[in-house]
């Protein structure tokens, strides 16, 4: 293993140390905008969200939270997981480790953002208990749970990244995790919260929402540039099997969310149906595929008019906010993701 020599290709095997002649400047440039993106859970209001829970809600707008935030509480902890156990080993350059790095704190205060949620809205402790076990014992959970555990087990035992069979293997655990898990398990939840605030409803959640957006869209950003410079070094890993692979991959995402979108919805929601849920999965699908460089699958548009403004609105209340809302200022563009 080379710790100093500067690896041919971003997935040569190795632990390479060198960060100049800096390989990478595109990862490097994206650790400095994370680092200056800094907030904490202790900044988010969550005092009139128990009012809005109980008098302002429906019992099936209580339902929808109520998984809502089941999903949430081990949905980072899983993509931290695979973070660690996977990407920062094969991922073979300092500057993209060092965004790896920070990328994982930021996991870290979004499952404390989660854990902060479940607290306020449930109080009784049996009950937080539960919502920990979703993985468990709510079926459509537990079915998200079991798509990212087998993308994470297809190459947790690979030591080296010496040959094409287990490149094309983790560029494909690399695409689940950030076009499917971090792309559209967790941009469908953000729509849900987003509803609710259209509904003025939630204030407390839809602020914090925000931030953990904003991260979001920067964990996506960085994976798909990993990718892109990978097909640029190594272009024949992206032949018909990747983009076919894909697209069976990104059908069973859509079908697991659809599927959790049924349950979130069983009690009827009025302004939210199935049909709208699973067009607008499939246009978020679409640009996650485009982002990839590949086809879209299914055409759909964005039936969700109170998401075409979310980038602008988020821009707008980054600016807008008080200096201590952040830790750090912030100077420059802020660019969001393109699905909004």
């Amino acid at each position: 293993m080379s710790h100093v020599k500067r690896p041919a290709r971003l997935l040569d095997p190795g632990m390479c140390l060198t960060l100049r002649p800096m390989a990478y400047p595109v990862f490097f440039d994206m650790y400095r905008s994370a680092i200056k993106n800094t907030w904490t859970v202790e900044e988010v209001d969550f005092s009139t969200d128990v009012g809005d829970l109980r008098t302002k809600m429906s019992a099936a707008e209580r339902h929808l939270v109520q998984r809502l935030v089941a999903f949430f509480a081990t949905g980072d902890s899983i993509v931290a997981n695979n973070l660690v156990l996977n990407l920062y080993e094969h991922i073979n350059a300092p500057e993209a480790r060092m965004y790896l790095s920070r990328q994982l704190y930021e996991e870290a205060l979004h499952v404390q953002f989660y854990l902060t949620l479940l607290d306020t809205y449930v109080p009784d402790p049996d009950e937080r208990f539960s919502a920990f076990a979703a993985v468990e014992t709510i079926p459509s959970i537990r079915r998200k749970a079991e798509f990212c555990f087998r993308w994470m087990d297809s190459i947790h035992r690979l030591d080296a990244l010496d040959s094409r069979e287990k490149r094309s293997r983790f560029l494909r655990n690399l695409v689940c995790f950030a076009a499917c898990i971090e792309g559209l398990f967790f941009f469908a939840a953000f729509a849900y919260v987003y509803f609710l605030r259209s509904r003025g409803l939630l204030h407390g959640l839809a602020s914090g929402t925000n931030w953990v957006f904003r991260d979001e869209s920067a964990h996506m950003a960085f994976a798909f540039e990993v990718v892109s410079q990978v097909r640029r070094e190594e272009p024949e890993l992206f032949d018909g099997a990747f983009e076919a692979d894909i697209g069976l991959m990104m059908d069973e995402a859509v079908a697991c969310e659809t599927a959790f979108a049924e349950d979130l919805l069983g009690g009827g929601v009025a302004g939210l149906s199935l049909r709208d849920v699973r067009q607008y999965l499939q246009f978020v699908a679409d640009q996650r595929l485009t982002t990839l460089g590949l086809r879209k699958r299914y055409g759909a548009k964005n039936p969700f008019t109170f998401m075409d403004l979310q980038d602008v609105q988020e821009v707008a209340n980054f600016f807008e906010r008080r200096v201590s809302a952040y830790q750090v200022g912030v100077t420059g563009d802020v660019a969001f993701d393109a699905a909004f």
